[in-house]
């Protein structure tokens, strides 16, 4: 087991802020405790490196350079290296992270806070350390945002709807026509996405209260990218039932 003041920790940081990245080496470097044995932006170069060499510890930023996020990019270091301790850091406040560790897998030897909180190599090491010893520590103010990310996708309209259906709806929300879906699908007549909208609009209630298929259509993207079960009036307001039952007007 490693302790610190007998063997320094080997550690990679994988920041895309090149000034920060070089700031934290330098000051890991002053504790005499870590030894950053490498550095980089991206999540493909941290894997290309780490398939060679193994550190004891990744200090590991969620928004990175290139394809890949901190969370994927680590997922795909356990691959080769089961519960290869981490710490991730973020200033980032978006649902698709919290969605995406939440999904991840990540149980053990590992910390996830915020990088106003925990900026100094001081307080950074000791939740390396007991990433080390397989210990977990989620910032509070992360732990609640992943609990609101659980019970929000919980509540999912999309929940309503069968895979195929699901698929459709989230193309349609990022505006692929009917032919493009059919093509990625491998639908070889179109109509039959025709017929997976139409169940949608009939289970998220858009058949009655939308006069015409583009509004309908319409509707349905913003039910997904809101990820609420909206319902329109007359009028053209919107409503949305929250946990409490109440309905509350969507502006």
């Amino acid at each position: 087991m490693l302790k610190f003041g007998v063997i320094k920790l080997k550690l990679i940081i994988v920041e895309d802020n090149e000034k920060l990245r070089l700031g934290l080496s330098e000051g890991f470097k002053k504790t005499g405790k870590a030894d950053v044995i490498y550095h980089c932006g991206s999540g493909d170069k941290a894997l290309e490196y780490v398939a060679h060499n193994r550190p004891d510890v990744i200090l590991m930023d969620v928004h990175l350079a290139g394809g890949l996020n901190g969370i994927d990019t680590m997922v795909a270091l356990r691959k080769e290296h089961p519960r290869l301790p981490v710490v991730f850091y973020s200033i980032q406040d978006a649902d698709e992270y919290y969605r995406i560790f939440r999904n991840s897998g990540i149980l053990t030897h590992f910390a996830y806070i915020k990088k106003s909180n925990y900026l100094l190599p001081e307080m950074l090491l000791p939740l390396m350390q007991d990433a080390i010893f397989g210990k977990s520590f989620i910032d509070p103010e992360i732990a609640i945002r992943v609990q609101e990310i659980h019970q929000k996708d919980e509540n999912s309209p999309l929940n309503l709807l069968e895979p195929q259906e699901k698929k459709v709806a989230l193309m349609l929300s990022k505006g692929y026509s009917n032919e493009q879906m059919a093509k990625k699908m491998g639908y070889k007549d179109k109509r039959t996405i025709s017929r997976i909208n139409g169940q949608i609009y009939m289970v998220w209630e858009l058949n009655d209260n939308a006069t015409d298929e583009k509004v309908a259509r319409t509707r349905a993207a913003l039910i997904v990218k809101e990820n609420k079960l909206l319902f329109w009036e007359e009028d053209g307001s919107a409503y949305y039932q929250n946990s409490d039952g109440e309905w509350i007007l969507w502006e």
